[in-house]
């Protein structure tokens, strides 16, 4: 169950949430998401030994050399406290700004017929990603793009950083 701090806002959110929406649960440094189904039920990717659910995260499952994933993730349908845990949950559709979301009934669809095991990868095929692409037919992760841009500002800094260096020797 949720902490007592989050539990009627929690309570709250999940009566509101309609079939289809995205759930977002803040886990401090990162979000983990869903799609809701009904029923206080989500389908989810998480990966195994938990990953994705409590920050508990396995720095293995983050990466694939050549494509290849170094461990699998799997799509669950789960009760929505088995989820939340500690976290706060939000109805977050706003991607709906930009893409043009499908109809509720196949948006569930679409999501129970991924449940099982499938790839992982924290920038290309993540928690968001797989809720974006059961609501909208696309892969998108903002935490993922923002991840990405971050690591391309402190690229383009150390390269400008060593010219300068150079230049000055």
């Amino acid at each position: 169950m949720a902490a007592k701090q989050f539990d009627s806002h929690n309570r709250s959110v999940i009566r509101r949430a309609r079939k289809g929406d995205q759930l977002e649960f803040h886990r401090g440094w990162y979000s983990h998401w869903a799609v809701y189904i009904g029923n206080e039920e989500v389908i989810h990717l998480a990966g195994d030994e938990n990953d994705g659910l409590n920050g508990n995260i396995n720095p293995s499952h983050a990466f694939t050399i050549c494509g290849k994933s170094f461990n699998k993730a799997v799509v669950k349908r789960e009760n929505v406290w088995k989820v939340v845990l500690d976290s706060k949950v939000e109805i977050n559709n706003n991607k709906d700004r930009k893409c043009k979301p499908r109809r509720p009934h196949e948006i569930v669809e679409e999501a129970i017929m991924k449940i099982g095991e499938i790839g992982y990868n924290v920038l290309w095929k993540n928690c968001e990603h797989f809720a974006a692409y059961c609501r909208y037919g696309v892969n998108w992760s903002k935490q993922a793009d923002n991840a990405m841009l971050a690591l391309g500002a402190v690229v383009v800094f150390g390269i400008v950083a060593e010219f300068f260096r150079k230049k000055k020797d």
